[in-house]
């Protein structure tokens, strides 16, 4: 990005053509590229979804190895009120929330406190309310915690929100496509001017 603006920026102000051409073929390069990843996104929604799917999983199976990785599934899951990928059972397949006989956590059957629905009355965040939700009967998990998986939710946040996103990636577009059609039309009047020496 700065190589790119730097030869905006300077093939302008120094008259300098061969910037100028730089910037805006690079330009049209990144626009074809990100349309081509948009209609890939639309024909491989599936190929997508799962790619999604396995890196929610990886990630819940890191879960208590990196505090950063920690912190953006807690606001994931808060943020789209679900719990694991499609579901809370997702969650199994973390060492310390899954349901073995084996796992002597405390945490067992349980997942984080994120996956918890928040009660408005409550000031201070009960970090211990996940514990042995996955226990009880579907019905009363439902009352404690998120049952939706993130990437339902996250469809769902697509679809709700899909006027915005692409307004902005159409907006995003248009800037291009008009930095383009700036930096040859800048070029085309230096020619001119050029040639009339």
């Amino acid at each position: 990005m700065f190589i790119l603006g730097f030869a905006g920026c300077i093939g302008a102000l120094r008259e300098n053509t061969f910037l100028l051409k730089f910037f805006s073929v690079f330009l049209g390069i990144i626009f074809f590229l990100e349309l081509t990843a948009g209609v890939l996104a639309f024909v491989f929604k599936d190929w997508i979804k799962d790619q999604l799917h396995f890196f929610i999983n990886n990630n819940i199976r890191a879960y208590r190895d990196d505090i950063d990785l920690q912190n953006l599934i807690d606001f994931t899951q808060e943020y789209w009120q679900c719990c694991g990928a499609f579901g809370a059972d997702d969650w199994n397949l973390n060492i310390y929330f899954n349901c073995t006989d084996s796992n002597a956590s405390r945490e067992r059957c349980g997942v984080p406190f994120s996956c918890c629905t928040k009660d408005p009355a409550e000031d201070v965040i009960n970090t211990q309310c996940g514990y042995d939700a996955r226990q009880k009967p579907e019905v009363d998990q439902q009352i404690v915690i998120y049952t939706k998986g993130c990437v339902p939710q996250f469809e769902k946040w697509l679809q709700d929100n899909l006027t915005i996103v692409a307004g902005i990636f159409i907006g995003i577009a248009l800037l291009q496509i008009f930095g383009i059609c700036l930096a040859q039309n800048l070029v085309s009047d230096i020619e001119a001017v050029r040639a009339s020496w």
